[in-house]
């Protein structure tokens, strides 16, 4: 069983070595523990500080592309290099290394195939009350979405277990951890949540300038992400309330009607048609969206089939330096049973 604890970076050249010298080198029920760091174009010495402190695998992008595709580099690379279980953690050692045995357990009892580690926001107080306030609407609204029960949607610290893994798709270059739920959630991916540890960090975030720009990145990820699984859902609500609206002012206008004659209201049966027309129409896109839905998980089916055979291919063109002298045949079937997400 191989862990591979992958860690997105952007300028953090002073804070890496101590989260590296902080991470665990064995847990109970893991056979191999590799650190993969991705460099998300920084213009420090991040990468030269990660393979000082004795990081042999290194992602690095020539320009910064945002955290979101960071994360999505590194679950590649990570299952390129044979993870049964991937852990992402931050680099500014806001998370305490040693819950990742904590972490990752879900996944070894069989019980989980995605774990967020819950640093409870609303009791930790380096968090300012509009933090805390913000954390508790945003996980809820997320939570509504998924149908999921994870209490800190925001955190990024989570284990994937390889099957969960292959089949992450994140579309969003802001922020990966709403997106994952979401997915995880339409997908039908166990999801837990184990409590863990937070410090407060001394330098501010690198993903958002303020409050409020987090606050409209992240509704607008949701809205996004949550019309793409459900896009008959958002747009049969706006043409359904747009036939509502036209409804009632059209039995307004026959009421007039009836008692007046409908003198002076014709705005309003022009206004009633045209809701009317604009209603029909974005419920019918509606059913196209939800048709192209279905197509597009085809494509994510195909996507899922297509990366196994990859990491299956590359399994059995390894070259020969980097496998044992002799491979007996139970052991390359586990190779390709890791390809495909399956257990050992």
């Amino acid at each position: 069983m191989k862990l591979v604890i992958q860690i997105p970076c952007l300028d953090e050249e002073e804070t890496l070595p101590q989260t590296l010298a902080e991470l665990p080198t064995s847990i109970a029920g893991i056979d191999e523990i590799e650190v993969l760091v991705v460099d998300d174009g920084s213009s420090d010495r991040t990468a030269e500080v990660a393979r000082a402190s004795g990081v042999r695998e290194v992602v690095r992008f020539p320009n910064h592309q945002g955290l979101a595709r960071a994360f999505a580099a590194g679950l590649d690379r990570a299952l390129q290099l044979g993870a049964d279980i991937i852990v992402n953690t931050d680099a500014d050692s806001q998370y305490c290394a040693e819950d990742i045995a904590t972490l990752i357990a879900p996944i070894l009892r069989g019980e989980a195939e995605m774990v967020i580690g819950d640093r409870d926001p609303s009791r930790l107080d380096h968090f300012s009350p509009t933090k805390r306030v913000l954390q508790r609407l945003g996980s809820w609204a997320v939570r509504q979405v998924s149908n999921t029960t994870v209490p800190d949607a925001a955190s990024g610290f989570r284990a994937f277990s390889r099957a969960a893994a292959l089949k992450m798709n994140v579309l969003s270059d802001f922020t990966y951890t709403l997106e994952t739920i979401i997915q995880a959630g339409k997908k039908q991916i166990a999801v837990a949540h184990v409590p863990v540890r937070a410090r407060p960090t001394e330098r501010p975030s690198r993903l958002f300038s303020s409050a409020s720009h987090y606050v409209r990145r992240s509704m607008s990820t949701l809205l996004r992400i949550y019309a793409l699984y459900e896009p008959f859902k958002i747009f049969s609500m706006v043409g359904g309330g747009m036939l509502l609206v036209a409804a009632a002012i059209g039995l307004r206008f026959l009421y007039n009607y009836l008692s007046e004659g409908g003198a002076g209201h014709i705005q309003s049966l022009i206004l009633a048609g045209a809701l009317l027309v604009i209603g029909f129409l974005t419920t019918l896109i509606g059913v196209l969206a939800d048709l192209i839905g279905r197509n597009r998980q085809l494509l994510e089916d195909i996507l899922l089939r297509v990366r196994r055979m990859e990491l299956r291919s590359g399994a059995e063109d390894a070259p020969p330096q980097r496998a044992l002298p002799r491979v007996h045949e139970g052991e390359a079937q586990g190779r390709r049973r890791r390809a495909d997400g399956l257990p050992r």
